[in-house]
């Protein structure tokens, strides 16, 4: 179960630095988001590769449903806090 904290742990906190950076740079679009998002993700795996920490060595633990939900789930968290609307 700690590997699996460890990794939605760090994927809570990449979204949560998208939100943060989307609400202060008044990111207003799709695109705009979505690589803030993709630059967070990269940086939060770059801190974990470093601290010898390597996601795909880690074991399994969700199935894909709950990744796809908790993805959908993220996406809308975003959406919500930046005050961007899908068109």
């Amino acid at each position: 179960m700690g590997e699996n904290n460890l990794l939605q742990k760090a994927k809570d906190f990449a979204t949560e630095i998208t939100i943060f950076n989307a609400t202060e740079k008044l990111m207003k679009t799709e695109g705009e988001i979505s690589t803030e998002h993709i630059t967070n993700n990269k940086a939060v795996r770059e801190t974990l590769v470093s601290r010898g920490i390597t996601p795909e060595n880690l074991s399994p633990e969700e199935d894909v449903k709950k990744v796809e939900r908790k993805l959908i789930s993220d996406e809308k968290k975003i959406v919500k806090k930046s005050g961007f609307t899908k068109k």
